[in-house]
């Protein structure tokens, strides 16, 4: 009995001490978060701790009939409300929205010791700790106003699923371990066959990055799937990274899959650029190296391309917790195209369509989920990035902001991004449990294609 009250009371003087730590010593932010926008943010020297500094706003939902705040010349409406972690967005072919319903799956492996407890407590005050409805649920605007009036379980019992592909008549979904390949026949309300595995993904008991996203390529003849780190800073060493912080190619026919792109700590969002027929994607980079390191951002993906991960970031910046070292691939890394902040939990890609207007075309939103280990915060907004001739071209506007009240409470957090079938931008937010619309102000829907 003594020996376990001895146990307990170092237990509570341990939590007791290192709450006293985050208190006193969470490292603020000495530049503005924009310092860490654009294709030359500012990288100031690291400043890592023994513990890293956590902020997260706490997860409270939205009151009746609040909603997030539009940028002039927009205005923004419920979609659809009441879903259950919703953080994927597909629209079809005819005007259909499928939204994933998902959470974490078990990784019993990832976060051990103090440091990952506390973390784990985080992230349950964030509002990401609930089970996950492993479910992609329909959404259907069928008068066309703008909102949905159908909603129907499409596929139910996956596997904290997140990315989804739809290639000719066969819808891909990547599961946190696997891509099931689902018959789909446009317009109806539910999958009723079963999936089939076209091809393992990486997973196990760490899974630290468990999302898996999804795009199909043009022709409709591969996949292209988004595969996080299995640690921060390769803490967990290089052997479970095999396959991770990459993008993957999969070949639909034969099920063989290749590394098409490395060094990406935890991509997401894949889309292919309008203008030049690239594939894009958001990245978040690595944490606990101070307030203003390191900015997330969004690039171009070349094949056979190498960024960073985890030995250097921004190009050569080289990460000196990670030994040993490897400066023949820092010598070779792509510097991305353009920084997003840091911290600022970059998840979601869409390129515009002319439908929101000139100074919106061709132009990328991006859904940013919220920083964790910064203070003061960032992120908890979906931004604008314009273009010119296939490139971003200038600073970034604020789209949809307002997810933070004014005592530092989450109401919502964006994830996913997606363009409707009008050109309205569609955008999940996982803790007000919505689909947010985003569209030019006094501009009605058309009637939706059925």
């Amino acid at each position: 009995m003594k020996t376990t009250l001895a146990i307990v009371a170092v237990l509570a003087v341990v939590l007791l001490a290192g709450a006293a730590y985050y208190y006193f010593n969470m490292q603020k932010a000495s530049l503005d978060a924009a310092a860490g926008y654009g294709p030359d943010p500012q990288l100031p020297t690291p400043n890592a701790t023994l513990l890293p500094t956590i902020n997260i706003a706490k997860a409270i939902g939205w009151n009746d009939g609040a909603s997030p705040k539009s940028a002039s010349g927009l205005t923004v409406n419920e979609f659809a409300g009441g879903l259950d972690h919703p953080r994927r967005v597909l629209v079809l072919p005819n005007g259909d929205v499928l939204v994933v319903e998902t959470n974490a799956p078990p990784k019993p492996e990832d976060g051990k010791g103090i440091r990952g407890f506390i973390q784990s407590l985080a992230t349950q005050h964030a509002g990401a700790r609930t089970p996950s409805a492993n479910r992609i649920t329909l959404l259907r605007d069928a008068d066309g106003d703008g909102k949905a009036e159908v909603r129907q379980a499409f596929i139910e019992n996956l596997r904290s699923p997140f990315g989804m592909a739809l290639a000719g008549d066969t819808l891909y979904v990547a599961n946190s371990d696997s891509i099931e390949a689902f018959p789909y026949v446009a317009g109806a309300s539910k999958v009723t066959s079963p999936g089939r595995k076209l091809v393992d993904l990486p997973a196990g008991p760490i899974n630290h990055h468990w999302t898996k996203d999804l795009i199909a390529s043009q022709d409709g003849k591969k996949l292209y799937v988004t595969v996080g780190s299995n640690s921060n800073a390769a803490e967990n060493g290089m052997a479970v990274e095999e396959q991770r912080a990459a993008i993957l190619e999969v070949d639909i026919a034969t099920a063989r899959s290749r590394v098409f792109a490395t060094g990406l700590r935890n991509p997401n969002g894949p889309s292919w650029n309008p203008k030049t027929g690239e594939l894009w994607v958001v990245v978040n980079e690595r944490d606990e190296l101070g307030s203003d390191l390191v900015p997330d951002y969004m690039t171009s993906v070349k094949d056979g391309g190498f960024y960073g991960w985890p030995y250097s970031y921004f190009g050569n910046h080289v990460d000196d917790r990670v030994q040993p070292q490897r400066p023949d691939l820092v010598a070779k890394a792509i510097v991305p195209d353009y920084a997003l902040g840091p911290h600022t939990a970059s998840l979601g890609l869409a390129f515009a369509t002319d439908a929101m207007g000139s100074e919106y075309a061709g132009g990328a939103f991006v859904g940013q989920h919220g920083s964790w280990n910064r203070q003061p915060f960032s992120g908890y907004k979906v931004v604008f990035v314009p273009f010119a001739d296939g490139k971003p071209s200038g600073p970034p506007k604020d789209i949809l902001t307002g997810f933070l009240n004014a005592k530092g409470e989450a109401q919502g957090r964006p994830v996913g991004v997606a363009v409707d079938a009008h050109g309205a931008l569609l955008v999940a937010d996982d803790v007000g449990n919505k689909i947010w619309r985003v569209a030019p102000s006094g501009q009605l829907p058309r009637a939706a294609a059925q």
